[in-house]
Formats: structure tokens, C-alpha cells, sequence
């Protein structure tokens, strides 16, 4: 099977549709997640982490938006990138089968240290549409054929209720516990990011 015709294969997953979902469909009011933490999607300036008492985590990519907003299967769909210039689809992909990740799409800083109470908040700065999921184990994500093209099999489960942040939106949450919480991008997988918590 071709790149481009098992690409066709992964527009048709119900996986992608919500990757390429409008920004319009998602919510922007603060939710509270099954831990307990007070979590929020908001598409607004970025919040400076001195002001918040935390850290930032920046969600990245240099997705080019005339090849990436192509239809399959040149492309992902219109809507998939919304910044100007960078890295064409094609050669997205053939980075993606060489080196099983592309570092423009990355979180920074790849390891963050809090304290309990402290703020943790991510920022999607790139043009595309990522999750800040925070998962027991890092794994594949939402999207077969990226899986395939990385060899993944396991997906976390916590990726199945993994919330999408748009270009522009963050999110946050106060790290109550102490210890090692691992977060990865459940669109793009490779994107993986570890904070430790110490006590006060």
C-alpha cells in the first residue's frame, strides 16, 4: 500500500474526523476532569506563567496549510493547518516513515518540574489541532495510520477521551499530587512531555 492510498484509509477513521473537526464544536467553558483537577480550554492570548504560579507547556508544528488543507490524498482536509508556510505533507510523511518523528512538531520544555498547588497549563502555538493528554503509559494515538507508520500498537485508553486545543487555545489544570505524570499529543504521538511534581 502506497503513502497516499493508506493516507486515503486514515481520512475515512472516525479518528481523523475528530482531528479535523471545526473549532466552533468545541468547548471553551472550564470542565473538571475525573481527578478532581479544574481543567480549561480557552482560545485566548497565552496566560505568562509567572502570572499563573506554574509552567507552560507549548504544543508545536510547522504544518504547511496548501498541502496539509489539500483532500486526501495529497493532503489531511481543508481546515487541517491554519499558520503560513512550512513543512509539505509529503515530506511530513516521509519524515515521519525515516525517523519516526518530526521535531517541529514537539512540546517544549520536553520535562517540566512543579511543586504541588502549582499551575499546568499547555499552549497550542502551532497550526494545527493537538491534545494534552495525560496518560498512565505513552503509546500510539487517535489516528491508525500515523500508528502504523510508527510502529505503535498500544494506545493509552485515556486517549479515547483526549480533548482537542486548537491553534491559539490552552488549557490548565492544578497539579495536586506529587510524583511523575506523563502527557503526550493523542493526534501526533511522538509529541510527549514529562512533569514532576514535588511536595511544597
Amino acid at each position: 500500500m502506497s503513502i497516499r492510498s493508506g493516507f486515503v484509509v486514515l481520512c475515512a477513521s472516525v479518528a481523523l474526523a475528530v482531528a479535523c473537526q471545526s473549532r466552533e464544536s468545541l468547548p471553551a467553558s472550564p470542565s473538571v476532569s475525573d481527578q478532581g483537577r479544574t481543567t480549561s480550554a480557552v482560545t485566548a492570548p497565552r496566560v505568562a506563567a509567572a502570572t499563573d504560579h506554574g509552567k507552560t507547556v507549548t504544543l508545536m508544528d510547522a504544518c504547511d496549510p496548501d498541502t496539509f488543507n489539500a483532500p486526501p490524498p495529497v493532503g489531511v482536509g481543508p481546515g487541517t493547518c491554519s499558520r503560513s508556510g512550512g513543512v509539505q505533507f509529503a515530506n511530513f510523511i516521509d519524515q515521519l516513515t525515516r525517523h519516526h518523528s518530526i521535531g517541529a512538531w514537539h512540546m517544549a520544555p520536553g520535562v517540566v518540574t512543579l511543586k504541588v498547588g502549582e499551575v499546568l497549563s499547555a499552549f497550542n502555538h502551532g497550526g494545527e489541532a493537538h491534545t494534552f493528554t495525560e496518560v498512565e503509559e505513552f503509546g500510539g494515538g487517535n489516528v491508525p495510520f500515523l500508528n502504523q507508520i510508527l510502529g505503535l500498537t498500544f494506545v493509552p485508553p485515556e486517549c479515547a477521551q483526549a480533548k482537542l486545543l486548537q491553534p491559539g487555545q490552552s488549557s490548565s489544570e492544578v497539579e495536586n499530587d506529587e510524583g511523575v505524570e506523563h502527557y503526550q499529543c493523542c493526534i501526533h504521538p511522538w509529541m510527549r512531555a514529562d512533569v514532576r511534581i514535588s511536595g511544597k
